[in-house]
């Protein structure tokens, strides 16, 4: 796949290459490094406009910013930003040709596989994490009419946001599929309860990506729970897996010599092993993400997506588990899509 797409750079394009950041805020063609005023005015007072003003914004506790703004059509390519604070009370919002209701509504941590809000590299092709809190997506997310990115601020503190989104403008076809994400936690699993990580999805699309963070709330393995899809009116599920290390591409609990072990691919991986230190950080805990890229899960009418959580009891029996579970869930699909449910309040979203 890569080779294939750098195959393609040297086929003439007929887009338009463009990038909101806190210099360039509509993105215009040749409006970027104007600003006379800004948060860094005072490091520029001997340079003068376009070095260096306004690279960043700041976003007041309970407020909501609109980062960008863009009339279609268009492909946004690559995002990447830097946020201060507390990422699960940061929320990510996308909306797509005038839509009311968000495509994309998920914790700004969570979305970039940092749901524990705590730096852990991850490399993988749709995203990245890179030193020092660096986070990019490069699922592309084409839009007909317009797009509109917006950023909640749900915590006490002002966030400092340095960030870039590159788009192209260009043809994009009728019928296109467009790209959703939606976060769900239970904290904790109810006992025998199915986690569901996706519900309600109805229109063509398809499942594109899992990001999970999980708190495991007992001693021994927490992985032995199923991973299932269910297709176009599925009573009983056409892709059941063996289990929840096998789906994120890892075998035998993580385990190697007795210990986790993170890893990164392009595609899956472990990236992020928290241990307890003996006093007040009990619980271990833990972060996995499965892009279905070259797998995609295609759908024709609905889909739902569920992980049990399963562990082990007396006499080689199955434990099902209470722990902390959050995910995201990407995929693409016709518009318009279902609603989702009512997003959570700052207290249930904490990570504690």
């Amino acid at each position: 796949m890569l080779h294939s797409i750098m195959n393609n750079l040297y086929i003439p394009s007929i887009g338009q290459s463009r990038a909101i950041t806190p210099e360039n805020r509509t993105g215009e063609k040749g409006k970027g490094g104007m600003a006379m005023e800004g948060p860094a005015s005072s490091c520029a007072r001997d340079l003068g406009q376009g070095w260096k003003i306004s690279p960043y914004i700041k976003i007041p506790a309970g407020t909501i910013e609109i980062l960008a703004e863009i009339e279609g059509p268009g492909i946004i390519q690559h995002i990447w930003l830097t946020p201060t604070g507390n990422w699960r009370h940061q929320v990510l919002r996308f909306y797509w040709d005038n839509e009311e209701s968000p495509s994309i509504e998920t914790p700004l941590g969570d979305f970039f596989g940092m749901g524990w809000c705590e730096y852990a590299h991850l490399n993988s092709l749709a995203m990245c994490v890179n030193p020092g809190s660096a986070f990019n997506c490069y699922f592309p997310m084409p839009f007909r009419k317009r797009c509109k990115i917006t950023l909640e601020n749900l915590g006490f503190e002002e966030v400092v946001l340095y960030y870039q989104i590159d788009y192209c403008l260009t043809d994009v076809p009728e019928g296109v599929l467009y790209f959703h994400a939606q976060w769900h936690r239970e904290n904790p699993l109810p006992y025998k309860k199915v986690y569901p990580i996706l519900e309600h999805v109805c229109g063509k699309g398809k499942y594109v990506g899992t990001y999970v963070a999980w708190q495991s709330n007992n001693c021994g393995w927490w992985g032995e729970g199923e991973m299932k899809f269910y297709i176009d009116g599925d009573e009983w599920p056409t892709i059941c897996g063996t289990g929840t290390e096998d789906y994120f591409c890892g075998s035998y609990n993580f385990d190697r010599g007795g210990q986790y072990i993170s890893f990164c691919t392009p595609y899956s991986g472990l990236h992020q092993v928290i241990k307890p230190d003996g006093t007040y950080r009990s619980q271990q805990r833990f972060g996995m993400y499965r892009w279905h890229i070259p797998d995609p899960i295609c759908f024709e009418k609905d889909l739902r997506v569920t992980l049990q959580a399963l562990g082990w009891r007396s006499g080689g029996r199955y434990l099902p588990l209470q722990d902390d579970i959050a995910s995201v869930a990407y995929w693409y699909q016709t518009e318009p899509h279902s609603p989702y449910p009512l997003f959570p309040e700052r207290d249930f979203l904490e990570v504690i």
